[in-house]
């Protein structure tokens, strides 16, 4: 079975790397790269092509509603979710307006996130 490609986007290194060894401790993910702004994330999925990001909204250069905006338009079968401590109803509908399939809010647990994901890659 071949695994699910990852873009890990947070400007935080902790939360990048609690996200990392969640993927891959679950055995179906595979982390491409993680970005530490919006800008090097739309670099990141243009060179890559991961199958999935994961996104923060409220990171330096460009936030993740605008990188998720750019990603989206340039590969719509990229899947992202969001992933903040931003609950606000206006973070979320923005995020879904601009491409974002799901939303995880931080403080997240393991199963919360993989079960997010797998939902979002049922679907089509």
């Amino acid at each position: 079975m071949s695994r699910t490609t990852v873009l890990v986007v947070d400007d935080a290194q902790f939360m990048r790397s609690m996200l990392r060894q969640v993927l891959e401790n679950s055995g179906r993910y595979e982390v491409l790269a993680e970005a530490s702004t919006g800008l090097e994330a739309v670099e990141l999925a243009g060179r890559l092509h991961p199958q999935l990001v994961t996104m923060d909204i409220v990171m330096p250069e460009m936030d993740g509603i605008e990188a998720t905006r750019r990603i989206v338009e340039a590969d719509p079968s990229c899947r992202i979710v969001m992933c903040s401590s931003q609950s606000q109803e206006s973070a979320v509908i923005d995020s879904i307006v601009a491409g974002a399939r799901d939303f995880i809010l931080k403080p997240f647990t393991p199963e919360s996130v993989l079960g997010t994901l797998e939902a979002v890659l049922r679907t089509e």
